[in-house]
């Protein structure tokens, strides 16, 4: 018999492994952190990763080596900002892609890494900062020939308002389509590199049945670069409407659960 699928409560066809990650530090982190009211500044639009951010990103790259995680992930999701891009090509390309030294992240997919594509709606707060705002697709695809841009809305950023910040409740809806979206994925350990903010709300959206204690800290501010798994369950088949975070103690017996600060 097998103890350690028996000690799991659900079937792995309904379940995903997702492994969160944060972008390492950016430009208008390190701007931002001097003074507020340099996030409004153009100088900063769709900002970069800082001297800081590409070591962050060369050091978990060699903890997702290490650890053989690079081995399961089957897909990488990302969004389109070029922090996180950088960060999601940093971490999971190849080693000619991820010259983190020299700050280049771009070039053809190796066979032995997975598939990194760049969707819209995990992308950051919309609105107003434009650190937020991303480039022209075209450009984007320049910069990083080997991320499936084939998900994004359109050539130009028509979801970046100058004038509007995007709501927390706003944000909270997209990462419900977020997740929607995720489930019609056939890859079941997936990486999704994105923004703080955005990885609290997907871990709210998926805590809502956790122990208040659980769900305080899982959804703690991200640090930079910093990666946490998590197994979510599809409960869709069992009377439930949503998905959820699996029993952390059961889940920890799988050794699946798990959270790297790698800053």
């Amino acid at each position: 018999m097998n103890t350690t699928a028996a000690q799991f409560p659900y079937p792995w066809q309904r379940c995903k492994i997702i492994h969160l990650v944060r972008h390492g530090q950016a430009m208008h982190n390190v701007e931002g952190d001097k003074n507020r009211e340099a996030l409004l500044s153009p100088h900063l639009f769709d900002a970069e990763l800082s001297p800081l951010g590409l070591q962050q990103v060369g050091k978990l790259r060699k903890h997702v080596h290490d650890s053989g995680l690079l081995k399961r992930v089957e897909l990488v999701v990302t969004s389109p900002l070029c922090r996180v891009m950088q960060t999601a090509v940093g971490v999971f390309g190849n080693e000619s892609q991820a010259d983190g030294e020299n700050g280049c992240f771009s070039a053809i997919s190796a066979p032995n890494c997975p598939q990194i594509m760049a969707v819209e709606l995990c992308r950051d707060r919309l609105g107003l900062r434009p650190c937020d705002m991303r480039r022209r697709v075209s450009e984007c695809q320049a910069l990083f020939p080997s991320i499936d841009f084939s998900m994004m809305d359109g050539e130009e950023d028509s979801l970046w308002n100058p004038d509007v910040r995007e709501s927390e409740e706003e944000i909270a809806q997209r990462m419900v389509l977020f997740m929607e979206w995720l489930w019609t994925r056939p890859e079941q350990e997936i990486a999704i590199v994105s923004h703080g903010i955005i990885l609290q709300h997907i871990l709210y959206v998926l805590g809502n049945d956790c122990h208040p204690i659980v769900r305080s800290a899982l959804c703690k501010r991200f640090g930079n670069c910093e990666l946490r798994s998590v197994v979510i369950v599809d409960k869709s088949l069992m009377g439930s409407d949503n998905s959820s975070l699996c029993s952390p103690r059961d889940v920890a017996k799988e050794n699946v659960i798990r959270a790297e600060v790698s800053n």
